[in-house]
């Protein structure tokens, strides 16, 4: 019965990390279609997204099952609570992504993306999937020293996004067609998001490890709820 509950256990960090899996093709393709105007990989972003998140239903209700069946203490305690945070900020990372994706089927044939633009929104990508593998190997090893790394990924998102917000409000008029600010000011946003999830799920992973409040693993970090 127990070698049964441990092996339960195991599968809710293994679902956790395949659905990490799923949203890092998720932002990746959205990326690329976005800076390459791909409609077709735009299309199969937005389409898998009610994959993820059913994926989300399954896991938090084995969570909750075992939640009533073995009424567990301690840290397995912690797992199980922290899992159905972290399966939520999962599905909205997917959300996120397929947003993305959104933008880039809406101005297809052309891209969404000023040329002028275009290297910081392929970096804030980058640090979005940087900050999404790191968080999943803090959930798979959980090893709190990669965190850090997690939490400084997101600071470049947030200097990204206000670079180029005030890029966009100080240019001359006609530099931009209304379309391109609001794409750009939701696109931009979407990243940052992004990144605020992967902070969510070390500071999980720090509560599960030591049972502080997620609070005290880095201060000023802004973890959205939603």
């Amino acid at each position: 019965m127990r070698e049964a509950y441990q092996s339960d256990l195991r599968h809710i960090v293994d679902d956790l990390l395949d659905m990490a899996e799923l949203v890092e093709t998720a932002l990746g393709d959205a990326t690329t279609a976005l800076l390459e105007g791909d409609l077709a990989l735009a299309e199969r972003v937005i389409t898998a997204d009610p994959h993820l998140d059913s994926r989300q239903v399954e896991l938090d209700a084995k969570a909750v099952e075992l939640l009533a069946r073995q009424s567990p203490v301690a840290t397995d305690l912690r797992l199980l609570v922290a899992a159905l945070r972290m399966s939520s900020s999962l599905e909205r990372m997917g959300d996120l992504s397929a947003h993305i994706a959104l933008i880039a089927r809406r101005a297809h044939p052309d891209t969404a993306v000023p040329e002028q633009h275009r290297e910081q929104i392929r970096r804030m990508s980058e640090l979005g999937l940087a900050s999404l593998k790191g968080a999943s190997q803090v959930i798979a090893e959980r090893d709190l020293a990669l965190a850090a790394q997690v939490e400084k990924d997101d600071d470049e998102l947030d200097h990204l996004m206000l670079e180029i917000s005030r890029q966009i409000s100080a240019a001359e008029e006609g530099s931009y067609t209304a379309g391109q600010v609001i794409d750009l000011t939701l696109l931009i946003r979407f990243y940052e998001r992004i990144g605020d999830h992967a902070v969510s799920l070390v500071r999980r992973v720090g509560f599960l490890v030591t049972g502080d409040s997620i609070d005290t693993l880095a201060e000023g970090v802004d973890v959205p709820e939603f």
